[in-house]
């Protein structure tokens, strides 16, 4: 690992602030306070960069960068953890696992440590040294992988397992002690029966952190069930009869406990990779909201008592395939004809986690068809495009939308009246909330899904792929003094 590529202020003014959580703060609203706004972003100039080494499994990575006084963390595609500097960007401590990791991954600060994950076990590290304080295996036969960052709330680190694709295999959520790494309970988000054909089915698990709303309850986002769609004896998930909860949910838990309160299927039966991922809880003149989205590209807004839908937002491009689900779930074959062309994708929708500020959702969306010829075989179309749509949080209307460059496969952050987004092929925006207008923009060396982190005066963005191309960076950009 190299010293800072650019050298720049010393960012002092910075180290009282603290951007710990990766979604920004407990609620997963990835929006924040700064020095940032319209009036001062044009002066946003950077002031140094490191490489990013690790190969990972040759996929990309969005982790976010998280700040705890004054020290930025990154977790890499290998599963290493890297402390930084944030005035000067000089490596201050590397904790190596090589653990290679499709991701989103990523890392947490909290009580002094930082909690983690390898694809199979959580850790936490000492965040002064970076010395290892614990580690728990999670991975088990049967769960699949570790993909996620950390949920902390209250003395507990949440994390969970999900599926690769094989038979047999069901997502788990774990509850373990922050201090020692015990695990306290867990919840299986798929039932161990899998629906009937467990030597063929697999399903549940998480990718994004839960959100908590500071009085006991949390909320997750759940991946899919498969096979997608099905197989040519089973086709269109008939391996799997009915709804197949708790997948592509919305779910409410007893943090103390794992128990379920409430749960709002977004696709019920899904036939496409259509998980939801991250929630994030807002307050609207005195209700209490949480919203979510996924690659299906539907954000919803439910009441956070109840689990109530309030609405129900189609963003990016759809033709005519969101009830897919429904109809194979109900025996509707002669409705579902091969060859199909389904927007947004496997890969599109809305899977970077979206920010939620008094009054607007903001949503990166990513227009990513899939070409289905049969039951067991899939094509994704490369020629994605992007766009960032701001939703109004009360009715779910669109306010304004603006399309991008290339797909924003990375989170936005929403900060005063600004809100940052990256363009996979290279730029990271910042957009005013009001209308939508573009006010400042960088070209970035190496394209790639950009994890983002704003704090004080300094906005961190981890710009590139791990395999192919430019070395990927973390880049900070900071206010001019």
């Amino acid at each position: 690992m190299t010293s800072a590529g650019c050298s720049g202020s010393s960012g002092r003014s910075d180290l009282e602030s603290s951007s710990p959580f990766g979604n920004a703060d407990l609620a997963g609203s990835r929006y924040v306070d700064s020095a940032n706004s319209t009036d001062t972003v044009a002066d946003l100039e950077l002031v140094w960069s490191q490489p990013i080494e690790a190969q990972g499994d040759g996929a990309g990575f969005t982790a976010s960068p998280v700040v705890a006084n004054g020290v930025a963390y990154l977790q890499d595609p290998d599963s290493n953890v890297l402390a930084f500097d944030l005035g000067s960007g000089e490596v201050l401590w590397e904790k190596r696992y090589e653990s290679p990791s499709h991701g989103p991954k990523g890392v947490i600060v909290a009580a002094g440590l930082v909690f983690g994950a390898t694809t199979t076990a959580a850790f936490a590290l000492d965040a002064e040294k970076g010395d290892e304080i614990w580690r728990t295996p999670l991975g088990r036969k049967g769960s699949g992988a570790i993909k996620m960052a950390p949920g902390y709330h209250d003395g507990r680190v949440y994390l969970a397992t999900y599926p690769d694709g094989s038979a047999g295999e069901i997502g788990v959520l774990w509850a373990l002690d922050a201090r020692s790494g015990v695990k306290t309970w867990h919840f299986n988000t798929a039932p161990t029966g899998l629906w009937g054909h467990p030597e063929i089915n697999y399903g549940g698990g998480l990718t994004r952190p839960p959100s908590f709303d500071g009085e006991g309850s949390m909320y997750i986002g759940t991946g899919i069930a498969g096979p997608i769609p099905g197989t040519r004896r089973y086709p269109w998930g008939s391996s799997r009869p009915g709804p197949n909860l708790y997948t592509n949910s919305v779910v409410k838990l007893n943090e103390r406990t794992g128990k379920v309160l409430w749960h709002y299927q977004v696709v019920p039966h899904g036939i496409c990779n259509w998980e939801v991922g991250g929630t994030a809880l807002a307050d609207l003149d005195g209700r209490k909201i949480v919203v979510a989205a996924g690659r299906s590209g539907i954000v919803v807004a439910l009441d956070r008592e109840t689990g109530e839908l309030l609405w129900r937002r189609p963003v990016g491009r759809h033709n005519g395939h969101d009830r897919d689900g429904l109809l194979a779930m109900h025996g509707e074959y002669e409705r579902l004809k091969l060859p199909m062309t389904v927007y947004p994708g496997r890969e599109g929708g809305a899977p970077g986690p979206l920010a939620v500020d008094g009054s607007t959702v903001f949503v990166p969306v990513i227009d990513n068809p899939t070409g289905l010829d049969s039951q067991e075989a899939a094509t994704l179309y490369r020629e994605p495009r992007g766009e960032l749509v701001a939703l109004n949080l009360g009715t779910g209307t669109v306010r304004w939308k603006r399309e991008l460059a290339s797909p924003p496969y990375g989170p936005v952050t929403a900060t005063n009246d600004l809100v940052f987004a990256t363009a996979s092929h290279g730029e990271v925006l910042a957009f005013e909330t009001a209308g939508g207008d573009e006010v400042w923009s960088h070209s970035l060396v190496s394209p790639g899904e950009g994890g983002l982190a704003v704090i004080g005066d300094t906005v961190l963005v981890r710009a590139g792929f791990p395999s192919g191309g430019p070395i990927p960076e973390l880049l900070a950009y900071r206010l001019a003094s």
